[in-house]
Formats: structure tokens, C-alpha cells, sequence
């Protein structure tokens, strides 16, 4: 029996995300859905009829030329240097790991061997912020002054290994980054814990980028509000992106002369047209494993890298260690180091 052409993929994960994850793979054009890894077995039923093992050995021995890792946090490194020795390229969950040095010790396995890796930082799939990260690329907004994430909810019962930090506020420092091409120089931090967890559940944060752009985070799982919310305000107005709704809204400053004497001498902005753009909405996750899966080919390099990964992390500790010991936390050493 011959197999079509394609690629071989696996999954090492069936929980909240693998489930996802192996429904897309099962119908990912130009990809055949080898096995899934998972002791616990299939009870829920959602490996799409790929076989179910219980180690990543087994996997690696069907013979697959990539991996998506969806495993929990903590088993990250130990999963991924697995597959980087039997040189089989990643896409792994976000965070890449659980601690800085774990990180780097996944960029060092992955790029010495020459394979192609990446992170599932699922927002730089949202239809709204690559419609965003295309305008400021194209100067729409003009210099950029400020950037805000506001992303809060109920506490998720499927976390149990990390705290808001690294499970949310993660994202927000990714996809911070990559909109606006720039990377952290500083960070200062509060957190608080009000749940009973030994972890944080609540973080605010304030950070500066490589060109000046200030930067506010507000994360935490303790609100019954859902809010997904990224607003850009520069030179030319602000963008405002909802990614729960996947909606991009600009707000123009007024290009209207000014005849009133009592506000003439005010050189601030003054409200102006308001557009919500008609976005094509794709599911996130699709987009983001054809963008995996066209860089496996070589066909395309617009995936997060492990390297990107790890400079996530790497802020994620500064906020961490920020709060812990209420000080500014200076990143400028890890931005030369890029």
C-alpha cells in the first residue's frame, strides 16, 4: 500500500489544545495525520481516528517529518529535544518553555541541527492584528506612541502547571513584538494571587520598546468579563483590535482646521472618522499550521521562531521577577543580544 504524497505529522498532546490541533491536522491539505501521542489515552474520542500511543518513541518510529507539541508546559523541553535528536522538525504550544534556560536549550537543539521550528503564538493568526501589523508596516498609523492589551476572563481549569504570566500575559508580550517589530527594553510589574493557587492570577505591566513605544499589559483570570482587546495609538490615530470578535477599528485624528479660538492653542488631537474594516475571518489555528507547514516545505518563513519564543519568555520572566521584587526590570542586554 503506497501513501499519497505529503507530509507526515504527529501530535504529542490531547488535551484543551491537542484536541484542536488534531482536527486540523486530519483535514490539512498537503499533510497525512500520522499518530498522536497521549498516556492517558483517547476517552474523549478526539484523535480523528489516528492511532493513539503512549510515547514519544513510538511516534518518532512511524516516521514523521514534523511534530506539533501540546503536551503541558513543564514536559516542553524534554518532548522537543526528543524530536530535534531524531532530527524531526516542531511546532511547539506556547510558552516554549517553562524557564528561560529551557528555551534556550530548544533554540540550540533546533537551529545546530538546521530544522525547522516554531511556536503556536495562535494571535499572530488572528485576521484582525495581521490586518493591523500590515498597516503599521505600510505607515498608516504614522510613528507609534503606545501600545495596550487588556485580556482578562474566569479562571481556565485546564491550567494547573503556570500562572497568568506565562499562560496568558504571553501572548500580549508576542504579539506586542511582532506588530510593531520592535522588543522589549524594560518592564516593571505588579501581580497579585487571589484565587487560592500558589501561582499569580493577576499582573499589570508597564514596558518600553526598542524605539520609545510605551506599553501597558493588564492580564489576569480573575474577571467574569472576557475581553481580548490590543489598541495601537500613534501619530495618525489609533487602531483598536478585538480579537475575540477578530474586528480592527481605526480611529483618525481630526484632519479639520480648528476655528474655535478656546482650542486653538491645545496641540493635542481632536476626534476624527471611525472604520471598521471588513476583514476576512479564517480560523486562527488553520492559518497557523498552513504557515507551519509551507515552512516545513520551504515555501515560507511567517512562522514565530524558537528564538522569537525564547525572547518571550525571557520578558515573561522579567515580569515575574519585576513583581517579585518591585523593581524595573532592564531588558536592553537581551535586545543587543538578537
Amino acid at each position: 500500500m503506497t501513501t499519497a504524497p505529503g507530509l507526515r505529522a504527529g501530535l504529542i498532546g490531547l488535551g484543551s489544545m491537542g484536541r484542536h490541533h488534531a482536527r486540523v491536522l486530519a483535514g490539512l491539505d498537503g499533510v497525512h495525520f500520522i499518530g498522536v501521542v497521549d498516556p492517558m489515552g483517547d476517552k474523549n474520542g478526539w484523535a480523528q481516528g489516528a492511532p493513539v500511543l503512549s510515547t514519544v518513541e513510538e511516534l518518532i518510529a512511524l516516521g514523521i517529518d514534523y511534530a506539533v507539541v501540546a503536551c503541558p508546559t513543564a514536559l516542553h523541553e524534554e518532548v522537543g529535544l526528543k524530536l530535534a535528536e531524531a532530527g524531526i522538525g516542531a511546532l511547539i504550544e506556547k510558552p516554549v518553555a517553562d524557564t528561560v534556560d529551557g528555551a534556550r536549550r530548544l533554540v540550540e537543539a533546533f537551529e545546530s541541527r538546521g530544522l525547522v521550528a516554531g511556536v503556536g503564538h495562535i494571535e499572530r493568526c488572528n485576521p484582525a492584528l495581521r490586518s493591523l501589523r500590515q498597516r503599521l508596516e505600510a505607515g498608516e498609523l504614522g510613528d507609534v506612541y503606545q501600545v495596550v492589551t487588556r485580556r482578562q476572563g474566569p479562571f481556565p481549569h485546564r491550567i494547573a502547571d503556570v500562572g497568568v504570566v506565562k499562560d496568558l500575559a504571553t501572548h500580549d508580550i508576542d504579539l506586542t513584538g511582532w506588530v510593531t517589530g520592535q522588543t522589549y527594553t524594560s518592564i516593571s510589574a505588579r501581580t497579585v494571587s487571589k484565587s487560592g493557587r500558589p501561582h499569580e492570577d493577576m499582573v499589570s505591566a508597564v514596558g518600553q520598546l526598542s524605539d520609545g513605544t510605551m506599553v501597558n499589559h493588564l492580564v489576569n483570570w480573575l474577571s467574569p468579563l472576557k475581553e481580548r482587546f490590543t489598541s495601537v495609538t500613534g501619530e495618525k490615530g489609533c487602531f483598536v483590535a478585538d480579537t475575540l470578535t477578530a474586528d480592527l477599528t481605526f480611529y483618525a485624528n481630526a484632519s479639520q482646521a480648528t476655528e474655535w479660538e478656546a482650542v486653538q492653542a491645545f496641540r493635542g488631537v481632536a476626534e476624527g472618522d471611525m472604520i471598521r474594516y471588513a476583514i476576512a475571518k479564517r480560523e486562527p489555528l488553520l492559518v497557523e499550521h498552513e504557515l507551519f507547514r509551507d515552512a516545513v516545505l520551504g515555501k515560507s518563513d511567517d512562522i514565530c521562531t524558537l528564538r522569537q519564543g525564547l525572547r518571550t519568555v525571557e520578558v515573561a520572566a522579567a515580569v515575574l521577577e519585576s513583581a517579585a521584587g518591585g523593581v524595573t526590570v532592564d531588558l536592553s542586554a537581551y535586545t543587543a543580544a538578537q
